[in-house]
Parts: C-alpha cells; sequence; structure tokens
C-alpha cells in the first residue's frame, strides 16, 4: 500500500465507521466492483471516494468524473486525494477540468488544490489558467493570497515567458513578493 491510499485509508476509515465494506473496497482488487460503487445510488461519500481513489490510481477512466467533483470538494483533504489520483490517472480531460475549477470565480475558495495540480500536469491549458487566477487575487483587498502564491510559484515552475507580466504585478504585494522575485529569476 502507497502512503498517498495509506493516507485515505486512515481518513476514511473513521469516517466510515470501519467494518466489512470498508474493508472490502480497501483490499478488492477488482475494478468492475468498484467501477459499480461510483454508480449505485446511495453510497456513502467516503465509500465513492476510496473507488474512484483506487480507480483513478489504476489509470482507469471511469474514475474521471468522480475525482473531479472530489477535487472541487470544500474538504482539502478530499481535494488532495483526488488531485493525486488524477495526476496518476493521465487523462486528457484533466488539465481542461483543473484549469475551469481553478478560473472559477465562485468557487475561488476552493481554487488552491486545482492550482497546484496545473503546476504538476504541465499541460497547454496550465499557463493561461494560472495567469489568469493571480491575476484575478492581485486585486486590492482580495483574500484569497494562498491561492495567488499557488499560482505565483506554479508560474516560477513553469517558466514560461507568457507569466512575466502578471508576476512583475505580484511583486508589490508583500505576501508575493519572495515568491514572484524567484519565480521572475527562474523566466530570465
Amino acid at each position: 500500500m502507497d502512503e498517498e491510499l495509506r493516507s485515505l485509508a486512515t481518513r476514511l476509515r473513521d469516517e466510515a465507521g470501519g467494518g466489512p465494506a470498508y474493508e472490502r473496497l480497501l483490499a478488492t482488487s477488482d475494478r468492475e466492483e468498484l467501477a459499480a460503487v461510483l454508480t449505485e445510488q446511495e453510497r456513502p461519500l467516503w465509500a465513492r471516494e476510496m473507488a474512484a481513489f483506487r480507480l483513478g490510481c489504476a489509470g482507469d477512466r471511469r474514475a474521471f468524473e468522480s475525482l473531479v467533483l472530489l477535487l472541487n470538494h470544500r474538504d482539502p483533504e478530499r481535494c488532495v486525494s483526488a488531485a493525486h489520483a488524477l495526476g496518476r490517472l493521465a487523462d486528457p480531460r484533466t488539465p481542461r477540468a483543473a484549469a475551469a475549477l481553478a478560473t472559477n470565480e465562485l468557487r475561488v475558495a476552493y481554487a488552491l488544490v486545482p492550482v497546484r495540480l496545473l503546476t504538476r500536469l504541465r499541460a497547454p491549458e496550465s499557463v493561461p489558467a494560472l495567469i489568469t487566477v493571480l491575476g484575478r487575487r492581485l486585486a486590492p483587498g482580495d483574500p484569497h493570497w494562498r491561492v495567488a502564491l499557488a499560482c505565483v510559484e506554479g508560474l516560477g515552475a513553469l517558466g514560461d515567458p507568457r507569466a512575466g507580466e502578471v508576476l512583475r504585478g505580484a511583486l508589490s504585494h508583500p505576501r508575493l513578493t519572495a515568491a514572484a522575485s524567484a519565480a521572475l529569476a527562474r523566466l530570465e
């Protein structure tokens, strides 16, 4: 069992109350059984998350929709698990979905993990989405500085010269100055 699955299993054990259903989902290697959990009615969220995570990590694209929904969940731990599985899934729809979630202003409070996933994916959608999100976060009084910082760090890691203007704009924000300087240095 890898570290990410171990972490997920520990977190979901309490939510599931242990029991045979939990143990079965954790132990099974039957992808059909896991996929059925995603479509059966009245399955609890913990079961759907376990099934989607395991399928995604195994490269089974039937998990994609469930993982994208979990990537946009209000619980950061669920988002992190979903991002890990989406990264392993390697579905070509993932960058577009992550960009849509990251740039959705109605859900900006939950954009941190999609922003980090975009950086990790290094897809064509990554830089434009991060530039858009960061540009919005530079507005005076914007409270989502952690999302802005993740964008700055991501743009620095991606090293795309298109990010130069927005990174220069981030220099004047005290919480972003150091990261923006470092990111701009990587662009040169």
